[in-house]
């Protein structure tokens, strides 16, 4: 009983906060299923009509910035991503093997000297 009791009074609430803030409306559709003020779209890219031929286009203000960061960006990542240390624990075990064996190398090497 309590359950269903707290889940009415979580629906009543979602419903009202719906309301009060311009939400879904349980009459007509909302402003995401309304087929908008265009008879057809137009059928092209970003309903972008083609430019008259020898014309070029004009960037936006956002353009070259975008472009220069994404360029920069992928650029820093890819140097500095290749040029990270080797952190792994396999390296790292690797390299303490390697110093255990020389360091058994060099002890044997000084105690055949010594005899």
């Amino acid at each position: 009983m309590p359950i269903s009791s707290a889940s009415s009074m979580l629906r009543q609430r979602l419903v009202g906060a719906l309301r009060i803030r311009g939400g879904a409306s349980t009459t007509g559709s909302s402003r995401w299923t309304s087929p908008g003020h265009e008879e057809r779209p137009k059928g092209y890219l970003f309903n972008r009509t083609p430019l008259p031929p020898g014309q070029s286009r004009k960037w936006e203000d956002w353009e070259l910035p975008c472009y220069i960061t994404s360029f920069l960006t992928i650029v820093i990542l890819g140097v500095g991503l290749n040029a990270k240390p080797d952190l792994t624990i396999e390296t790292w075990a690797h390299q303490k093997a390697l110093e255990r064996l020389q360091l058994e190398a060099s002890s044997s090497s000084e105690s055949s000297e010594s005899d």
